[in-house]
């Protein structure tokens, strides 16, 4: 389904309304150029999720995990290799079934993805206007 949000304030409606039906075990993919609202998003819905903590970009960390409802593990992987990525224990967080994942720059590491994912592809319009569409990707 696709949303055109127009100010942070519809894209913390979207996020927590998007918070809602995350559960357990999702992962959630998140695509967009640099400076679409990938962390901003998640931000939103990290809170909506209980999170009390500020929640910054992972991109030098690589990981950070939060606890609220959920643990809340969020990766961005623009800079690892899928090799990296092992090496780095996150196949073992993917199978953490008691937490919910996001993950920015997925394509990096296609082959560790699980088979169903939540995606949410953010699309910049102009500077305060975005596209997201929200859907759910089987790989094969």
């Amino acid at each position: 389904m696709k949303y055109l949000v127009k100010s942070l304030e519809e894209t913390k409606h979207l996020a927590e309304d998007f918070a809602s039906t995350l559960e357990a075990g999702d992962v959630v993919l998140l695509n967009g150029d640099l400076g679409a609202g990938k962390t901003t998003f998640t931000q939103y819905v990290f809170h909506a999720l209980g999170v009390k903590e500020i929640v910054n970009s992972p991109t030098f960390a690589i990981l950070k995990t939060y606890i609220g409802k959920f643990r809340l593990h969020h990766f961005d992987t623009y800079r690892i290799t899928t090799d990296e990525a092992i090496e780095s224990g996150f196949d073992e967080i993917l199978n953490d079934r008691d937490s919910i994942i996001f993950i920015e720059w997925s394509e990096n590491i296609l082959s560790l993805l699980p088979k169903k994912t939540k995606v949410v592809d953010i699309k910049t319009l102009d500077e305060t206007t975005r596209e997201f569409e929200i859907y759910e990707k089987t790989f094969d």
